[in-house]
């Protein structure tokens, strides 16, 4: 606690916040890989020089500047922020500079740890004195991950509907790969397939993400991407059974430290099926219109009306962008569906209402628990043969969930299975996938005999 050293915190403070990214590079950590390619592409179609940052080549340094009492995705992240930063400086020698770079980690309220990745992530950017002049720019789940003061007022609203429909066209393109990867013709065609789409989508995204026509011309583009998928399926191929993944938003999409868990499902006779990103994006509207109308409700009891006004002015905007998802995500899935059969989302007031029913948790205390919960009773219900839940070693949400749904899954007669991710490989990992396995085709084979 020596004085010298107490002034590095005030980096906290002025190094990070909500910057204008304008003329900086916005380094972007990937979350679900097909849709943050797409996000940073929709960025640079506003003037916003966006890039999707590598992932999993930094996780010695990741490693190296994390306790191990951080949950796996702060180790990842950091690792990867540190490793693009240190090869951008010996890229650049002495033209490098770090001012022009912002680095977007996002946050969370509530209790989970995730609300405090930028500021840990602040502290040991600080400890390079080559990268303390570097930005964290930060969107908030208090706001609604609100993109205000990251551009020019009039283009706010414009840049998050193309960042919610690239969320939405990732999710497309992750649905239809679980769809027809388990039926293809030869093996790696839904691969080539799929990465070169990314590509065209991004192109899409990139010089049309500010124009107002886009979502018809993503929905164009998905539609041709439909029609090239359906022939790789080989319709000698019978249905498989269904397994649907719940869990941390970030570990349930990434492929490296989850050990490739949907590919090992796909190997061993499952068609997958990954809740999605968009889900996340309507639950916090959700949550936060639920919130705001619990405090008109409290103001109101009281006469405090310029907080009542306030309360009003959040439900609007909360309700508005709340709207426009759920119509949006609506629309465009009952057009490309016309194609293919791929998995629809959950309806977060649908999650809530399940939870209601079996009285087993609550909105209240928030984080993806709730929507973890709820989805693996939601999967049940609609005859999926096992759920997974996937999520950081020794992550809260994550072991609330399994420790509530155990008992649900045992009622239920559905398969379930753990997947708590850290950087090891886990003794027995392959035997418990294995052993799960075999329960969700004992599972199928009984029900489609009922059938």
């Amino acid at each position: 606690m020596e004085s010298e050293k107490l002034t590095r915190f005030q980096s906290l403070n002025s190094g990070i916040g909500v910057f204008n990214a304008k003329n900086k590079a916005l380094l972007m950590p990937q979350l679900y890989r097909n849709a943050t390619y797409l996000m940073a592409a929709a960025f640079r179609s506003f003037g916003i020089n966006a890039k999707a940052l590598d992932t999993y080549k930094g996780l010695d340094l990741g490693k190296a500047y994390t306790s191990g009492k951080e949950c796996l995705p702060c180790l990842i992240t950091t690792g990867d922020i540190l490793h693009f930063m240190l090869c951008e400086k010996e890229r650049l020698g002495s033209n490098f500079n770090a001012e022009g770079y912002i680095y977007l980690m996002p946050e969370s309220d509530g209790p989970c740890r995730f609300g405090m990745y930028n500021k840990y992530q602040r502290i040991v950017l600080d400890s390079f004195p080559a990268l303390r002049r570097m930005k964290i720019g930060y969107i908030t789940s208090v706001n609604d991950y609100s993109l205000d003061g990251m551009i020019d007022p009039g283009k706010t609203t414009s840049m998050r509907k193309a960042a919610y429909l690239s969320i939405l066209a990732g999710d497309l393109l992750d649905r239809l790969t679980f769809r027809i990867r388990p039926y293809e013709r030869s093996p790696g065609m839904t691969d080539d397939l799929m990465e070169a789409a990314m590509h065209e989508m991004e192109s899409v995204f990139e010089t049309s993400g500010s124009k107002h026509n886009l979502r018809t011309e993503i929905t164009h583009k998905l539609e041709t991407i439909m029609r090239k998928a359906i022939e790789i399926i080989d319709p000698e191929i019978p249905r498989k059974p269904f397994v649907g993944i719940v869990g941390e938003i970030y570990l349930r999409a990434h492929d490296q430290a989850n050990h490739d868990i949907v590919r090992t499902l796909e190997r061993y006779g499952a068609e997958v099926v990954n809740t999605s990103f968009a889900e996340w994006v309507n639950y916090i509207s959700y949550h936060r219109l639920r919130e705001a109308k619990t405090d008109l409700a409290l103001n109101t009891k009281q006469l405090r009306v310029r907080k009542m006004i306030g309360n009003i002015k959040k439900m609007i905007t909360f309700k508005s962008n709340l709207l426009y998802e759920q119509f949006v995500q609506r629309r465009i899935y009952k057009k490309l569906m016309r194609f293919v059969d791929i998995a629809t989302d959950h309806r977060v007031a649908g999650l809530e209402k399940i939870l209601n029913r079996e009285d087993v948790f609550s909105f209240d205390v928030g984080t993806e628990a709730c929507l973890s919960i709820a989805g693996i009773l939601s999967y049940a219900r609609q005859g999926y043969n096992g759920v997974v839940n996937v999520y950081p070693f020794t992550c809260m949400p994550g072991s609330i969930t399994s420790s509530i749904v155990k008992p649900l899954t045992h009622r239920l007669r559905i398969p379930y299975l753990d997947v708590p991710c850290d950087v090891s490989v886990q003794p027995g990992r392959e035997a418990a996938v294995r052993t799960f396995m075999y329960q969700v085709n004992q599972h199928f084979e009984r029900n489609r005999e009922k059938a």
